[in-house]
């Protein structure tokens, strides 16, 4: 099997100042990152929200197989057919699927059946993972990793770029791979409301672990 072709790496080392700058700079503006779950309906700049889903797609996946797919959703026929669909699930969750420790720990941040977001929010964004090529002998790799990844960086990239977001995973999903249309090797991996948030959104009044609780030094 022939070796891929190998190009010089471009890499800009930046000075220790840039670098801790840089570093503050991100913090900061992921500490402000919330899930937001009041979107006003005012549209968003689709050249920005695509450019957020092209970085995302620039992560890395076994085997270089990219093994995602974005949807855009800004149809109001179509959000509709989503939350309708995601109620049905989760009144079935909620009413009984759902396991007692799950009801008592997400009580305090008042989520039920009810999802209204899912219209309210102008886009939404479902992500989809590949779970093999479109050709059966077709393999991909640490599928779940690496659409974790671009996630993870889409986040990223929406926050960065000033819009609010919701991971949102009605369990199961299936319903969405047949609204959208999309194949068989596909399987839904997470839906995000994407939006402003209203001008009297809440969010809970949460904190999280300190850096001491996550990081281990050897």
């Amino acid at each position: 099997m022939s070796k891929a072709a190998m190009i010089r790496y471009p890499f800009r080392t930046r000075s220790e100042q840039e670098m801790q700058t840089a570093s503050r700079r991100f913090l900061d503006t992921m500490r402000g990152r919330r899930s937001v779950r009041h979107f006003q309906s005012q549209a968003l700049p689709m050249d920005v929200v695509e450019r957020c889903i092209e970085a995302a797609a620039l992560a890395p996946s076994g085997a270089n197989k990219q093994p995602w797919t974005f949807v855009l959703v800004t149809n109001p026929a179509v959000k509709k057919q989503i939350r309708e669909a995601a109620e049905q699930e989760e009144r079935a969750f909620y009413g009984g699927r759902a396991t007692e420790s799950w009801l008592r720990d997400v009580a305090p941040f008042g989520t039920d059946e009810n999802k209204p977001f899912l219209e309210d929010a102008p886009a939404l964004i479902a992500i989809f993972a590949q779970r093999r090529g479109t050709d059966l002998g077709a393999r991909h790799y640490y599928v779940t990793e690496s659409v974790g990844i671009a996630l993870g960086i889409l986040l990223a990239a929406l926050q960065h770029a000033g819009i609010a977001a919701l991971t949102h995973t009605p369990a199961p999903m299936k319903f969405l791979a047949q609204i959208l249309d999309r194949p068989s090797n596909e399987t839904a991996f997470m839906l995000l409301p994407i939006g402003y948030p209203t001008s009297d959104c809440t969010v809970p009044d949460i904190s999280r672990k300190p850096l001491s609780d996550v990081l281990v030094k050897v």
